[in-house]
């Protein structure tokens, strides 16, 4: 998210800044923890007295956060990853994919080709619970059936009994939402008990080649996917910030979307072509100006706010992965709407 932050306000200031001054970054780790999120959220908004606050990755740090900025810090918040939808506070934007685009064409691509029974695998917060929610009714819609459904502590490592279950289930596919370290070892753990040379698939919706080499390309073979960008698709945008991430971490880090890298990168373009159309770094008129912004290019296609939701329309991409890398199938017609926050 960093480098993708980093790689926005480059072009920004590139172009001339903003309101004739260029933009500064404050960058805060929050080292993963929601008393250390509200912490830092407090400090840029009352002492460094910032213009807009971008970040978060889970929904509780977002949740931690929001009030410190949108409530009583009266400011404006991008947070930029995949999630569960249902955010709706006003000045809050969220500028990765909802449930709605993720799921609405993946479970109909994965019930089109063969998946009837569906495992469903967690970690044991909101994001899984509340995306398991909304992927059930459409599996359902769809003529299929859940044979299963657990969740675990997110520092889980032996999922033996799970893959015993799964197994016995005969499920043709196991919708997994569980993260980082465990789904390492849900992915060891099945293939090793052959699920997948037996015929059986994973669908996860984060994952891309960010997770190549933590997850064996063996294990990770055939995994079915839904998210706004993969490098795999080589549009001007995405290749211009693979070159900049290559160049920035020294060929470590890959530009993807399942790290929040493309929300943050959307939600600071966003964020300067409102104030650029205001003429005002003023929330509420930032807010106005959102909702009639025209398409933005970005990674994956041109994105724009579907107004009244404080939420983005965007290009989304089911792929699959083969040798190590994500092939992208199906793609949208145009951007798909979120499906969220309508009024």
């Amino acid at each position: 998210m960093s480098l993708a932050a980093m790689a926005a306000v480059a072009e920004v200031n590139a172009a001339g800044g903003l309101l004739g001054s260029p933009v500064e970054m404050l960058l805060e780790d929050t080292a993963s923890s929601e008393a250390n999120a509200v912490t830092q959220a407090r400090k840029l908004v009352t002492r460094d007295k910032v213009a807009v606050v971008f970040g978060g990755i889970t929904s509780s740090a977002r949740n931690a956060m929001k009030d410190a900025i949108v409530g009583r810090g009266r400011g404006l918040y991008f947070y930029p990853m995949l999630y569960e939808g249902k955010e709706c506070t006003p000045n809050l934007y969220c500028t990765g994919p909802t449930p709605a685009q993720q799921c609405n064409d993946l479970v109909a691509y994965l019930a089109r080709t063969g998946a009837k029974s569906f495992y469903l695998t967690g970690s044991n917060y909101i994001w899984p619970q509340t995306l398991n929610e909304f992927t059930k009714a459409l599996i359902t819609k769809a003529g299929g059936k859940v044979v299963g459904e657990e969740y675990f502590p997110l520092d889980q490592t032996d999922f033996t009994a799970t893959t015993q279950k799964i197994l016995a289930s005969k499920a043709d596919l196991v919708f997994n939402t569980t993260i980082p370290p465990g789904v390492v070892s849900v992915y060891r753990q099945l293939s090793e008990a052959g699920f997948q040379r037996g015929g059986g698939r994973i669908a996860c919706v984060y994952m891309d080649e960010t997770f190549v080499g933590l997850i064996s390309a063996g294990d990770l073979e055939g995994t079915v996917s839904c998210l706004d960008y993969y490098p795999g698709l080589a549009d001007a945008k995405g290749e211009s910030l693979k070159a900049f991430f290559a160049r920035e971490s020294g060929g470590k880090v890959p530009f993807t979307a399942g790290t929040g890298a493309t929300g943050m990168y959307r939600a600071i373009k966003l964020w300067h072509a409102a104030a650029s159309s205001a003429k005002s770094i003023d929330p509420a008129a930032i807010a106005k100006a959102l909702d009639t912004l025209p398409p933005i290019a970005g990674p994956g296609g041109p994105f724009a706010v579907a107004p009244g939701t404080r939420h983005l329309k965007m290009p989304m991409y089911v792929a699959v992965a083969k040798g190590g890398k994500f092939e992208v199938i199906e793609r949208s017609k145009g951007a798909v709407e979120p499906g969220e926050c309508r009024v």
